[in-house]
């Protein structure tokens, strides 16, 4: 399925290195804590618990679609969560595309179909993104690991 369309790409929530390193340092103070706390009958089994618990949440995660990103019969196609709706950018009401980032901060919350300040956002991890902008002034920003690749496929996908 992904070879039919110019551009398919799927953002896992849980692969974004920030928060990655923040589950593992949470996780490795767990387990020093259970490791140095003297009395283990109730805190330290509690802390073992927790540490594992962090883990498992961790390696679950990193395969939990985020979104998916189609773009298919000149339009952007965005897939999100169970209970999130299909976004459909039609292509033909694209006035302006351009590379970008994504945000100046170091750490991004990922994002669904964020409606803040005239603008649409999706993200789930890393620094890239491209910029739709439509007819109507409404700015869509989508985040990205394949920005060169979704910005090529969005200008021939427009062309045709």
């Amino acid at each position: 399925m992904p070879n039919q369309h110019p551009f398919h790409e799927k953002q896992y929530l849980g692969r974004d290195y920030n928060y990655i390193s923040i589950r593992m340092v949470m996780a490795t103070f767990c387990f020093l804590a259970y490791y140095w706390t003297e009395n283990r009958e109730r805190n330290g089994d509690l802390l073992l618990v927790v540490g594992c618990g962090i883990l498992v949440v961790s390696i679950l995660m990193l395969f939990m679609i985020h979104y998916k990103t189609v773009i298919k019969n000149k339009a952007l196609i965005l897939d999100g969560l169970w209970t999130t709706r299909l976004v459909k950018i039609d292509l033909n009401s694209i006035v302006n595309v351009e590379k970008t980032n994504y945000s100046t901060y170091f750490l991004n919350n990922p994002v669904y179909n964020l409606h803040r300040n005239g603008t649409i956002r999706f993200y789930a991890g890393g620094k890239d993104a491209v910029k739709l902008v439509d007819r109507d002034g409404l700015v869509y920003i989508i985040g990205t690991q394949k920005q060169s690749e979704l910005f090529n496929a969005v200008k021939e996908e427009m062309a045709k």
